[in-house]
């Protein structure tokens, strides 16, 4: 695997998880906390979050196999997923839809809905999965692939540091352009998932 591999690897799982349309969210789940409790409360939902992506990105394509699934089709079928992910970024949808989420949370907001389903959503495990499909069973870009999602969550964790200046600085409208600009991108790249996917199923 060639460098670019790793950096569209880092742009597919940044867009996925959206670190700063994360960020407000954790402002308002940890909304009147001390500023302790609150980074108690995000670390454990990243490590949450991290493990989970970590189960399937080792064991998913395993899953698959046992239940009859071909890597191809599972391409296919997560590029059509990441595309109607980038739809909803697109028409403010997917930022309504993690409000709503984030609306019904606990007292402890770290496993739901932090862990899952707004780190580890569908999305995110397809991408793992996706990625780790694509290496041919190498068990070093499996483990770069991995380091690749562990700097993708720590950026997540230090916009969570900064979620309040973050969210002061963009502001509303900042952050819709930004989700709407990460949007596009996860489109295009959805795209080419699908079109790996047929290319492999064709003889």
């Amino acid at each position: 695997m060639d460098l670019a591999f790793y950096i569209t690897s880092f742009v597919t799982l940044f867009v996925v998880i959206d670190p700063v349309g994360l960020a407000p969210l954790f402002v308002a789940l940890t909304a009147g906390m001390d500023p302790a409790h609150r980074q108690a409360i995000g670390l454990r939902a990243l490590v949450i979050g991290a493990a989970l992506l970590t189960l399937f990105g080792l064991f998913g394509e395993a899953v698959l196999g046992f239940a009859g699934i071909s890597m191809p089709a599972f391409r296919i079928a997560g590029g059509i997923l990441l595309f109607l992910t980038a739809l909803d970024m697109l028409f403010e949808r997917r930022t309504q839809r993690r409000q709503g989420q984030a609306d019904s949370h606990t007292d402890d907001p770290s496993v739901f809905p932090l862990a899952t389903p707004l780190i580890a959503g569908p999305g995110a495990i397809a991408t793992m999965i996706l990625l780790t499909g694509q290496t041919d069973g190498d068990w070093t870009a499996i483990l770069l692939i991995h380091l690749v999602l562990f700097a993708v969550l720590l950026l997540t964790w230090a916009l969570f540091l900064a979620s309040g200046l973050l969210e002061h600085a963009l502001g509303d409208v900042g952050i819709n352009v930004v989700t709407r600009l990460l949007g596009m991108l996860l489109a295009a790249l959805s795209v080419q998932f699908v079109v790996d996917g047929v290319r492999a199923l064709m003889p």
